[in-house]
């Protein structure tokens, strides 16, 4: 006589228990076996996705033409010319009304009231007295390395190799190092802005209350910079902010 094939299988040695205290099938409590990740596909995978809008800090529409496509994250800046602390500030003002922090290094003459009239916000703006020569550099690098736009205006020669180490803590943390002035300078800058002619008005012929600076500036530069351009604007217009020509129909 042949007996059915269930008789003669193995028998489960849980049959006994009820359904619901039957082990698990290993295979269902073993992950699936994953292939180690390279080293360049772990890197690839932490990397963190920064948007290219996230690269750039905002600037005023008054800058616009100086600046059409804002501030490159990981740039330096000259700014100089007669004017050159009103165009700073002007720079300042569409970084920190956009919620960005920013901090003035070494210089004295830089008035509150002009900055938050500019558009400054004040309640994000660090102002750091002038450090000792030998601190500079580690003041200044310690600056960029936290916030996202800093104005220098060094009242001594800063060394080229004081420099190259801003300049690569600028690149590695994002930052906007923007320098104001006209004296030597190690480096060569991205973006330079240079207030080339400036006269300022007033009641009558000027002798009365100062109403509003025209200034033209050149910018010049390199890379996507490279372009020369030159811009008409007031620095400041009659309300304290920078505003382009055109906005009053001044030619």
């Amino acid at each position: 006589m042949t007996l059915p094939s269930s008789l003669l299988a193995e028998p489960e040695p849980f049959d006994d228990l009820p359904p619901k205290e039957h082990p698990v099938p290993l295979a269902t409590t073993l992950s699936p076996v994953r292939t180690v990740p390279t080293l360049a596909e772990a890197a690839l995978r932490v990397r963190p996705t920064t948007l290219a809008v996230e690269r750039i800090l905002p600037v005023l529409p008054a800058l616009v033409g100086l600046v059409p496509d804002g501030l490159r994250r990981g740039s330096s800046l000259g700014v100089s010319g007669p004017g050159a602390r009103s165009l700073a500030m002007a720079l300042m003002a569409g970084t920190t009304s956009a919620g960005s922090w920013a901090a003035v290094v070494g210089d004295p003459d830089l008035g509150l009231v002009a900055a938050g009239e500019a558009g400054v916000a004040l309640e994000r703006l660090a102002i750091v007295t002038t450090p000792e020569p030998s601190a500079w550099g580690d003041v200044v690098g310690a600056l960029v390395g936290s916030l996202d736009l800093v104005v220098v205006a060094p009242q001594h020669r800063v060394g080229a190799a004081t420099v190259r180490r801003l300049m690569a803590r600028v690149r590695e943390r994002g930052s906007v190092l923007i320098r104001v002035g006209d004296g030597p300078w190690p480096d060569r800058f991205d973006l330079t802005l240079t207030v080339v002619d400036g006269s300022w008005e007033g009641h009558g012929s000027g002798h009365g209350r100062l109403l509003l600076r025209r200034a033209e500036v050149l910018a010049s530069g390199r890379r996507a910079a490279s372009r020369e351009r030159r811009v008409a604007m007031m620095l400041p217009s009659p309300d304290g902010s920078p505003a382009s020509s055109e906005q009053t129909g001044d030619g």
